[in-house]
C-alpha cells in the first residue's frame, strides 16, 4: 500500500515539473535533461528542479519577490531623457548594433569620457585597488562574490579602517554564498569601525528554496565616483598564493575613470538599496558623474533576473553573430547554451577565426569535464582550442581586434539565467589590440587540442563527459 501511495506522489509531482518544463522551458536540450532528472530521481530531483530549474521570468508567480522589487526599483529609477548619442560617435556598424542592444536592454548608455587601464592579473588588481583607496576623499563602496579571510582582505581592511579615521564612507556588499566562509568576527569588527557591509540574499528560513540559485556574482569597487573597477577578480588569496593543484589563480580586470563610472555605481546602489533599504540615488553626492580626460568609449553591461531579457548571453551572441574577422575568449567555465554553440560553429565554418584559450584544470571537475564534451563538435567546425596549465579565471572575449569585453560572466547557464552579472565593454582598438598580446602570449604557452588526438582520448574521459554534461542545467 504505502509503495503505491509514493508512486501515486511521483506521478503527481513529475506531472507538476513536466507540465512546468514543457510550457515554461526555455530549451529544448535543457528541457529535456529536466525531464530525465525529474523522472529518473523521485522527489529529490523535482525539489533540485524547483530549486535550480524553475523559469522564474515566465512563471510570474513563482517570480522571486526580490525580483519583483528590483523591477519596480529599475522602472522608477530608470531616466528616459538618458538617450544612447554617444552611439554615432561610433564608426563601424557592429559597435553601433552592440551598443544599441546593451542600450535597449538595460537603458545604460555608452559614455565617452573614459581612461581605462587593463589589469592584467590579480597582484596588479590590488596594487591598483590599494593606490585608489588611499587617494579616496568621499565614498568607497565595494562589492564581491567572494570575500575570503588572508593577506589580501587584510591589506584592504586595513585601508579602510586609515580611510574611516580620515571620515571617508565606506560601504561592502558580500554574496552570502560565495562569501559564506567570512568570518563574523570580521564583519564585527567592521561595523565597529564604522563600515557598513551587509550580505547580498542572505539564506534565511522562508526564502532559502527561492534564492539558494539565484547569486549576486559581479565584482565592483567606486571610490569618489571618480574611479571604478571590475572584472573576475574576488578578494580572495588564491591570487598571490600558489595553490598545489591550480597554482596561482590568473584573471582580468579592468580599472574605469570617467563616465562609465556612473554606470558600475548605479549597479552598487541598486543592489545597496535591497541588501538594506537604504536608497543613496537620491544624493548627487553618488550620483554625479565624473568625466576623464582621455576619450576611450565603455559601456556597461548589467544582467540578472531583475532584467527581462538574458543580457550577457545577448551581448555574448552579438559579439559573435557581429564578428568578421576574428573571436577569441578566455574564460573558466566554457558550457555553451545551444544558441551560444550553434553560433561559433556557424561563426567558423563562415572562415571567421574562432579561439578558445581555456584551463586544462579548474575547481570544479564536474564543470571541466562538462567543458571538455563540447570540444569535439567545435573542433570539428573549425574552433581552435588551447588549454593553458595555469587556472584562468578572466572572463574575457573581443572580436576582430576593435571591441572588448571583460567582466564576471562565465558561459554558461548560471551566468546568462540566474547570476546578477556585470561585464564592461570596451570600444577600443588600442586597449584590445593590449589584450590581444597578452592572450597571444599566454596561447604561445598553451596546448593546442588537435581533432584527431582528441578523438583518441579514453572511453573513460568521454563516459564522464557525457555524464557531467548531463547536469550541465544546474552548472
Amino acid at each position: 500500500m504505502t509503495y503505491y501511495i509514493i508512486a501515486i506522489l511521483h506521478v503527481i509531482i513529475f506531472s507538476w515539473s513536466f507540465y512546468n518544463i514543457l510550457y515554461f522551458g526555455v530549451k529544448p536540450s535543457k528541457s529535456l535533461s529536466w525531464v530525465l532528472i525529474t523522472f529518473l530521481f523521485p522527489f529529490i530531483g523535482a525539489f533540485i528542479f524547483l530549486l535550480f530549474g524553475i523559469n522564474r521570468r515566465k512563471i510570474k508567480f513563482l517570480e522571486l519577490k526580490e525580483t519583483k522589487k528590483r523591477k519596480n526599483y529599475l522602472k522608477s529609477k530608470t531616466d528616459n531623457n538618458i538617450k544612447n548619442i554617444a552611439v554615432n560617435e561610433l564608426t563601424s556598424n557592429k559597435a553601433k548594433k552592440i551598443a544599441n542592444l546593451i542600450y535597449n536592454n538595460t537603458n545604460i548608455p555608452l559614455t565617452t569620457n573614459n581612461n581605462v587601464v587593463v589589469l592584467k592579473n590579480g597582484q596588479k588588481t590590488f596594487d591598483a585597488i590599494y593606490k585608489a583607496i588611499k587617494e579616496a576623499k568621499k565614498f568607497i563602496h565595494l562589492q564581491y562574490y567572494i570575500i575570503e579571510e588572508g593577506q589580501i582582505l587584510s591589506n584592504i581592511i586595513e585601508l579602510l579602517k586609515e580611510k574611516r579615521a580620515q571620515n571617508v564612507e565606506v560601504r561592502i556588499l558580500y554574496d552570502a554564498v560565495g562569501s559564506f566562509a567570512l568570518n563574523k568576527k570580521i564583519i564585527k569588527d567592521l561595523e565597529n569601525d564604522g563600515i557598513e557591509i551587509y550580505p547580498e540574499m542572505p539564506l534565511k528560513y522562508g526564502n532559502f528554496i527561492f534564492t539558494l540559485n539565484y547569486r549576486n556574482h559581479r565584482k565592483i569597487c567606486v571610490i569618489d565616483n571618480k574611479i571604478g573597477f571590475t572584472g573576475g577578480v574576488n578578494i580572495t588569496d588564491e591570487y598571490i598564493i600558489n595553490d598545489d593543484f591550480l597554482g596561482i589563480w590568473q584573471d582580468a580586470h579592468v580599472q574605469i575613470e570617467g563616465e562609465a563610472v556612473l554606470s558600475l555605481h548605479k549597479s552598487f546602489i541598486k543592489d545597496f538599496y535591497f541588501a538594506t533599504k537604504q536608497d543613496l540615488a537620491i544624493s548627487k553626492k553618488y550620483t554625479t558623474p565624473y568625466k576623464a580626460i582621455n576619450n576611450t568609449k565603455v559601456q556597461i553591461v548589467s544582467s540578472g533576473p531583475d532584467y527581462d531579457q538574458s543580457v550577457v548571453m545577448q551581448q555574448y551572441l552579438s559579439f559573435i553573430n557581429l564578428a568578421e574577422k576574428s573571436i577569441c575568449v578566455v574564460n573558466p567555465y566554457f558550457i555553451p547554451t545551444f544558441s551560444i554553440l550553434e553560433a561559433f560553429k556557424i561563426a567558423a565554418l563562415s572562415n571567421i577565426k574562432v579561439t578558445l584559450l581555456l584551463p586544462k584544470k579548474g575547481d570544479s571537475k564536474i564543470a571541466t569535464y562538462s567543458m571538455y564534451s563540447y570540444f569535439e563538435i567545435l573542433l570539428k567546425a573549425g574552433v581552435e582550442i588551447y588549454l593553458r596549465d595555469d587556472f584562468a579565471h578572466s572572463k574575457v572575449i573581443f572580436i576582430d581586434d576593435e571591441i572588448a569585453s571583460i567582466g564576471s560572466t562565465n558561459f554558461d547557464c548560471r551566468s546568462f539565467e540566474h547570476n546578477y552579472e556585470l561585464n564592461a565593454i570596451i570600444y577600443d582598438k588600442e586597449i584590445t589590440s593590449e589584450i590581444r598580446q597578452e592572450f597571444d602570449d599566454r596561447k604561445n604557452k598553451a596546448q593546442k587540442i588537435e581533432l584527431q588526438q582528441f578523438l583518441n582520448r579514453s572511453k573513460k574521459q568521454k563516459t564522464l563527459e557525457r555524464i557531467c554534461r548531463f547536469f550541465s542545467p544546474l552548472l
